[in-house]
């Protein structure tokens, strides 16, 4: 089994995740764009690697529950 690399935007995005829920995804991007708007461009870079990471991390949970569930109904038959 290969090892995961796991780097600290992808911690904190996980994190972001678990404590917040998908909608998470949505605010940080907002966060980014204001961050950007006021003057901010590296903190709203920062914030933005978040949100794409939380949203890859999402996107990577949803594929593995559906590969889940296609085995257990599979299993059903």
């Amino acid at each position: 089994m290969p090892q995961r690399t796991f780097t600290i935007t992808k911690k904190i995005a996980c994190s972001i995740l678990a404590d917040q829920g998908v909608a998470a995804i949505w605010r940080l991007h907002e966060g980014a764009a204001e961050a950007h708007r006021i003057g901010f461009p590296r903190a709203a870079q920062a914030i933005l690697e978040i949100a794409e990471a939380a949203e890859r991390a999402w996107l990577d949970a949803r594929e593995r529950l559906r590969g889940r569930l296609a085995d257990i109904i599979e299993s059903l038959d």
